[in-house]
């Protein structure tokens, strides 16, 4: 790892890195993930990113092809999970490291195995007499015998350090016998004879200085299945208060034992925590953990939903009913900006919450996580999204929940649909809309049709889509669902825009602005107004388009709403080039590209491309043009987006006849040649 920092000047395409956690008691990486983290790393985002593992080895194996990088797998569990992630190429170079020598590799891939032995024993004594300080010079040979114990291991030597040091009274050469002791009883037990399991004496005899409480909250840290934890968490698995969980794990902090990481927040080394899962089974009843997990699933479950209800009151209605733990400490949300900050720490333990509780007798905890997260992770995580409404959907027909297996369908094909990818997407409400139905549920019913009708929308199937967002706003109206009803007006607005009825759809926008303005949702009120401006650059109203797409795009900032950013971007930049303010389109129309790159939103990149493929036009660049415009139908033509890929050709067919003039001799594009369309209307389905 010294030499990959050292020589990262050698790679200078990048460089790839992930922790395996081949050894994590809990979940280790699985290539797949890993593969979709490093495909995401090299640009290819959202749909693009392919479903099947063996699909994803060979689009990465294609994206890294010619590239000079650096590939650091950091602890391995096997060469099955490593085996994926080879580039494949010359050009790359691969580091593994791993507690297993992985002979595999070695005979099949021709790695080159580079053993490392523990610390030489001066070095390891050195680190004592840095850590210890005078006790460790007056009491040499002590030393010495210190690091052998701790197998010259560099976590083993910094605990026994810690323990030395707070023992100040006490002689090293007692602490050194002591040690031994412990150490020699450990083995008569340990039959694999293993050197290295000379680390868990120093362990044990870290753990047995610890206060009865303490101790206790260090096994239980052990069942924690996320890769991080805070004082709440700990304060819920527990059952502390948070004042006590804070002091808790400060003592555990100073004994090494976790690794202060931030503000109230902390890890755990992976052999730690393997010790202390062993301890907790062994130590723990069983219903003991499972009355502590169930308090820390409760936690989870409980402060996400607090945390959703300041980011998005409105919708409180349409989420599950969650019911606060008695006399549990939660934190209190002054803001939103701190509730959607709690969120973004907490996202990939909320990921991985997930999964433990689905996989481990709390389907419903994962049912009704993935529902109260939905519109967080709809405004922009779709790859956490896709994870956890799968593992929802898998939860739920676990425990035989109709309506759960409904909702999760639905959220996959919302999410898939905001990929672009309408084929899948299509299936997934389809079977909702059946379950839906089987369940009578009016709601679920009506938001399903909505995104059938967003769907039919974007792949030119425009009076199919007026008729489900009819149909949805039916059933909204008839359950009394305002909400809804907003939603589905402005859904329906964006249809009638696609078939050209644009008065018609602004109507409908005014109508859903004033509705969310009634029910309090700045999200809902960005969208009606970036949805006008859109309609409004159709009927060429440019001054009043940028400055309704600029009000939205102030709120959806606000909310840290980034799709919508991106769409509100993307149509500003449009109505900021019919004024014929090419610099502020361009940047505009930039910013945006990032956004929707980033989110993997194969339409919104689509469509960015052709709009900056007309700025490049009207500026006389048909050069740039051309490449823009060709990316945007490669695009489009993959995820049968017909509105684009019309355009796209449109395009292209204006550049042709011009490509050869001198740049001198181009002309901007006469104001009536073609009417620039626009990204998708943001939709909103509740």
């Amino acid at each position: 790892m010294h030499w990959a920092h050292r020589d990262r000047p050698l790679f200078p395409d990048g460089q790839l890195y992930v922790n395996l956690r081949g050894y994590d008691p809990q979940r280790p990486v699985t290539a797949g993930d890993v593969l979709a983290r490093f495909l995401n790393a090299l640009g290819v985002t959202g749909e693009a990113v392919p479903l099947d593992p063996d699909e994803r080895a060979a689009r990465y194996r294609t994206e890294i092809s010619g590239r000079r990088m650096l590939l650091i797998l950091d602890n391995a569990a096997s060469v099955e999970q490593v085996r994926p992630l080879l580039p494949g190429t010359p050009s790359c170079a691969v580091v593994v490291t791993s507690r297993d020598s992985l002979a595999g590799l070695v005979a099949l891939h021709g790695a080159g195995r580079l053993v490392l032995d523990p610390l030489p024993l001066p070095d390891a004594v050195t680190l004592l007499h840095e850590l210890i300080g005078p006790r460790a010079d007056a009491q040499p040979a002590a030393a010495v015998a210190l690091a052998g114990l701790c197998a010259q291991l560099p976590l083993a030597l910094r605990l026994a350090a810690e323990l030395a040091a707070s023992r100040n009274p006490i002689a090293l050469t007692d602490l050194v016998a002591e040690l031994g002791d412990r150490q020699r009883r450990l083995r008569l037990l340990d039959a694999g004879g293993d050197p290295r399991a000379a680390v868990g004496a120093v362990f044990s005899w870290s753990y047995q200085h610890l206060a009865a409480d303490t101790a206790r909250a260090f096994r239980l840290l052990g069942r924690h299945p996320g890769p991080e934890i805070e004082t709440y968490a700990v304060a819920a698995l527990t059952g502390a208060p948070l004042d006590r969980a804070d002091d808790l794990l400060d003592q555990l902090a100073r004994a090494h034992l976790v690794q202060h990481l931030g503000l109230r927040r902390y890890g755990m080394h992976e052999l730690l925590r393997a010790y202390a899962a062993d301890l907790a089974r062994a130590e723990e009843s069983e219903a003991a953990q499972t009355e502590a997990l169930s308090r820390l699933l409760d936690y989870y479950l409980a402060t996400a939903a607090i945390a959703m209800d300041m980011l998005y009151p409105a919708e409180r209605h349409h989420r599950p009913r969650i019911v606060v733990p008695a006399g549990a400490p939660l934190p209190a949300f002054a803001e939103p900006a701190l509730a959607r900050a709690w969120l973004d720490a907490e996202r990939p333990t909320l990921v991985a919450v997930s999964g433990y509780a689905a996989d481990h007798g709390w389907p419903a905890h994962t049912v009704r996580l993935a529902a109260t997260l939905y519109r967080y992770l709809e405004s922009g995580h779709h790859s956490d999204a896709l994870t956890i409404h799968a593992r929802a959907l898998h939860a739920a027909r676990i425990a035989d929940d109709l309506p759960g297996q409904a909702h999760a369908l639905t959220n996959l094909g919302a999410v898939h649909r905001l990929l672009g990818g309408y084929e899948r997407a299509t299936d997934h409400l389809r079977q909702a809309l059946t379950l839906h139905k089987l369940t009578e549920d009016s709601y679920g019913t009506a938001r399903t049709l909505s995104n059938l009708g967003i769907v039919d929308d974007r792949l030119g199937r425009h009076e199919s889509a007026a008729r489900h967002q009819r149909q949805a706003l039916v059933l909204f109206r008839a359950i009394e669902d305002r909400y809804g009803e907003a939603g589905a007006l402005t859904n329906l607005g964006s249809v009638e825009e696609s078939l050209g009825r644009h008065e018609s759809a602004a109507q409908y926008h005014r109508q859903a602005y004033t509705l969310f303005g009634a029910l309090g949702d700045p999200v809902g009120e960005a969208i009606a107004l970036a949805n006008l401006g859109d309609v409004e650059t159709r009927l060429a109203r440019y001054a009043s388009a940028a400055e309704h797409l600029g009000q939205a795009l102030t709120l959806f900032r606000t909310a840290g709403h980034r799709y919508g950013e991106a769409i509100a971007l993307a149509n500003l930049g449009q109505a900021e080039a019919r004024l014929g303010w090419y610099g502020r389109a361009v940047d505009h129309l930039g910013q945006a590209l990032t956004l929707f790159r980033a989110a993997g939103h194969r339409y919104g990149e689509a469509s960015v491309l052709n709009a900056l493929g007309e700025v490049m036009h009207a500026t006389g660049r048909p050069d740039d043009a051309l490449a823009r415009h060709t990316a945007a139908l490669r695009i489009a033509t993959e995820t049968g987006d017909r509105d684009e890929q019309l355009r796209a050709q449109c395009g292209l067919d204006l550049i042709g006849p011009i490509a050869a003039e001198t740049p001198h001799d181009r002309a901007p594009v006469p104001e009536g040649r073609a009417d620039p369309s626009s990204v998708p209307a943001v939709r909103r389905v509740v």
